[in-house]
């Protein structure tokens, strides 16, 4: 499927893809399909970044020694009850499980295991894909989405909500990677490169719905609540959503992939005639096409495609720490903490249709440096400029703003700099790295609250690494896809 994708962007053979020509590269029918899929996009906004109204800073005392109404978030070894600042929430996962001082280490441990089982659902959905369709895989997700986020909702203690959110997560991994595979395969290449960034803003805008979520509902438990009932609507999808005719075919499910074939192309206004006989010939082609793969270890084979491995991996990483960790720095910066999600989120919907043009006009190479720069030096000026409210909070707006291009042009570069006979191992161990950042990332952010200067200088100094890095890669913006080793030398 990989092989036949890349090879369509070549111009020379967009008009040879029989599939594309018989529905047509974009209509109406893949509209109302990527309208319906993006909504999946919302949920996954609203699950990854929670922890920023399910975690929020709370201003503690211990309640032993309390002897006026001031919370000095002071820690004593021997205090066995704390009480908490409720004027903004009435209660959070910390002040329910007592998430502070020696155990303040579990609210970060509780993100990271999110983050791995986003990593586990990318993996084990995307095996499940490629294995029983990219159809009935989604609809399991969301399904267990939907159980999952409610069960969490419940949870009577720490450790069954870490475990829940797990799942969440797994399911939430899933249907990142079904929904993009999907909408992929039913997009001609022509527009392919433009949906792909697009696909990225509903998560803008779900990032940006959250704090209304927050605001109104100050219980942990009814937030949670509510960002997970929205699922259910996604259980229609069982009669809204097709199985992808590219995957039929492999599958050698012709009648099955000519009737959805047909109904696209009346959509789309297009003859409906030649499809059966069309299609037909296009799996007999696909089942004698065998296809040829090197070994994982081929990435670090030579000393340059090494290098090439090394320097697109770290820029995910990049992506990865900085987008999750600034995000929720953000959260910790003084001020009202719904304002600022809020702004940190908008910001980032300009970026990610930015990066569409800056693509297309400057290369990937340059807009991956010039988005990182951004995202480094904003966020070192946090260190030298005076603190208050308004300043850091447009820094990190900034570099937030920076990491939205940069996110969705690592996704174009991965694709375009790995050969084909490789291309799924690269794309994929550049992804790991990214969720093995986006791990990290919760234990930097939080690190403000002991030292100030450490979370904007480890999140400054990152992207000017991975900026640096991008010298040694060549762009690949217009440039034929590799598709052996050789080719991926030049």
């Amino acid at each position: 499927m990989v092989e036949i994708d890349h090879k369509e962007t070549e111009p020379q053979k967009q008009a040879e893809d029989p599939l594309t020509k018989a529905i047509g590269a974009i209509g109406k029918w893949q509209i109302w399909i990527c309208f319906v899929v993006f909504l999946v996009k919302f949920p996954v906004a609203w699950h990854q970044m929670s922890i920023i109204f399910l975690a929020p800073p709370m201003n503690f005392t211990c309640a032993q020694n309390r002897t006026n109404e001031e919370f000095d978030n002071g820690c004593n070894a021997n205090c066995t009850n704390y009480e908490y600042d409720h004027h903004i929430f009435q209660e959070t996962i910390i002040s329910q499980w007592n998430l502070v001082c020696d155990r303040a280490w579990l609210k970060n441990l509780t993100q990271t295991f999110f983050m791995l089982g986003i990593l586990v659902g990318n993996m084990v959905f995307g095996h499940l894909s490629d294995r029983y369709g990219r159809r009935m895989p989604f609809l399991a997700a969301v399904f267990l989405q939907l159980i999952s986020g409610v069960t969490t909702a419940y949870s009577v203690n720490w450790y069954m909500f870490t475990a829940l959110r797990f799942l969440l997560a797994v399911a939430t991994g899933g249907t990142m990677v079904t929904s993009f595979v999907l909408t992929m395969e039913l997009i001609g290449a022509k527009y392919r490169e433009a949906v792909g960034i697009i696909y990225q803003i509903p998560f803008n805008l779900g990032h940006l719905s959250l704090p209304l979520f927050g605001y109104y509902l100050r219980d942990w438990s009814t937030f949670q609540l509510a960002i997970s009932l929205p699922s259910v609507i996604f259980l229609s999808y069982y009669f809204l959503l097709p199985e992808s005719p590219r995957w039929l075919m492999t599958a050698g499910r012709v009648n099955e992939a000519v009737k959805i074939m047909e109904i696209a192309a009346k959509r789309n206004n297009l003859p409906t005639e030649s499809i059966a006989t069309t299609t037909q010939k296009m799996s007999v082609e696909m089942s004698h096409k065998v296809e040829k793969h090197a070994s994982f270890f081929a990435l670090f084979r030579t000393p340059r495609l090494r290098a090439r491995t090394i320097a697109i991996c770290f820029n995910w990483f990049v992506c990865g720490i900085c987008f999750f960790g600034v995000s929720q720095y953000i959260g910790h910066v003084s001020g009202n903490i719904f304002t600022n999600v809020a702004i940190s989120a908008a910001i980032q919907v300009p970026g990610t249709i930015i990066s569409i043009y800056a693509n297309r006009l400057l290369g990937r190479k340059i807009t991956l440096i010039s988005s990182n720069c951004v995202t480094g030096l904003s966020c070192l000026l946090i260190i030298v400029v005076p603190q208050s409210g308004a300043s850091h909070l447009t820094l990190g707006c900034i570099g937030l703003w920076g990491m939205s291009i940069s996110f969705a042009t690592v996704y174009l570069y991965a694709g375009e700099l790995f050969p084909t006979v490789v291309r799924n191992s690269g794309v994929g161990l550049s992804s790991t790295v990214a969720r093995i950042g986006s791990m990290v990332a919760p234990f930097v952010a939080t690190l403000s609250e002991t030292s100030p200067w450490l979370p904007p200088l480890t999140f400054g100094i990152i992207p000017l690494i991975g900026a640096g890095l991008c010298i040694i890669l060549p762009d690949t913006r217009g440039k034929k896809l590799p598709d052996t080793l050789e080719e991926g030398e030049a």
